[in-house]
């Protein structure tokens, strides 16, 4: 690929995709950052360094303006943009990760540790949200299994919980008159679930690190699952005996499950999951795609689900 250089260009006609190739080559020297700076959505996140997967999809990426400025992250309000403009309060650092309960080795992990221990990989992936839209995504991170195993599960740990930061100081969402759900956020899976080489702990995107918006500075990212099991800003996570208690479960368990599969056959009691609208690819009348089971990555998990009603245990 050709690689232009910042100075024979504006930055309205820049391509997210070709950003994304020559970040590195651009992103040197005064006139790199300067450049950088007049993008839109910026790119002051730092650059992280990853190995491709196979288990990425090949399927056309949404944009980088898209990804980190159309966004569900209730802490920051409950409108689209509101993460975008809000999530700047966020402090990510100093940031650890509390590692806790049936394991055998009980760990707080300092999120700069992580990222050095860890071989980091580009995950390309569909993310499916509830709402019936979707987006194709660069992910930078590394498998759950590999931080699972480092702290060594009992034999009776049977599930992996969850929770995200509690900061209402940083999170205006959380500091309301009706708030939308109990705080802190927190989610859950089987521990065969969590154990998936298709889950991963993203640390970033679009080959840097995470925007406070998108779940800064760790999240978590199940592809197979709707969009609102990938639990954002992480600072604890637990092994338990139990099923743990999943936010939007406690919140609307007639609307929301544990679960949480993608599954075109099981419809939201508002609306049907059978189609999505891809974001960029048009406005809201644009023509949708059938949804795929399991968001397309049955071949991968739905061995997890043998034996199951999908209809039940949604």
């Amino acid at each position: 690929m050709l690689i232009r250089r910042p100075s024979d260009i504006l930055p309205s006609e820049i391509t997210p995709r070709e950003v994304y190739l020559n970040r590195r080559q651009w992103m040197s020297g005064a006139a790199g950052l300067a450049f950088a700076a007049s993008l839109p959505g910026g790119l002051s996140a730092a650059p992280l360094s990853a190995v491709k997967s196979p288990f990425s999809t090949d399927e056309k990426l949404t944009s980088r303006e898209d990804v980190t400025s159309y966004n569900n992250f209730y802490e920051f309000g409950t409108g689209k943009d509101d993460p975008a403009a809000k999530a700047k309060s966020l402090k990510t650092s100093p940031w650890a990760v509390k590692v806790d309960g049936m394991v055998g080795k009980p760990a707080e992990f300092a999120i700069e540790d992580l990222i050095k221990s860890s071989t980091l990989e580009e995950r390309i992936y569909r993310m499916r949200c509830v709402e019936g839209w979707s987006m194709v995504i660069p992910w930078v991170g590394f498998p759950l299994a590999d931080l699972i195993k480092r702290v060594e599960p009992l034999g009776s740990a049977k599930y992996v919980a969850f929770e995200t930061a509690y900061r209402p100081e940083e999170m205006p969402g959380m500091d309301t008159v009706f708030p939308v759900l109990e705080w802190p956020y927190v989610e859950g899976l089987r521990l065969d679930e969590a154990m998936n080489p298709l889950a991963i702990l993203a640390v970033g995107l679009y080959g840097e690190t995470l925007p406070n918006q998108n779940g800064a500075p760790i999240r978590l990212v199940v592809p197979w699952k709707y969009g609102f099991k990938g639990i954002k800003s992480i600072t604890r996570i637990s092994f338990v005996d139990k099923q743990p208690a999943t936010s939007w479960n406690k919140q609307a368990p007639s609307e929301y499950g544990f679960y949480a599969n993608v599954n075109p056959s099981v419809d939201h009691p508002r609306w049907s999951q059978a189609t999505e609208r891809r974001i960029g690819e048009g406005g809201l009348f644009v023509k949708r795609r059938p949804t795929l089971m399991f968001n397309g990555y049955a071949e991968q998990v739905a061995s997890l689900y043998t034996g199951m009603d999908l209809r039940k245990l949604y």
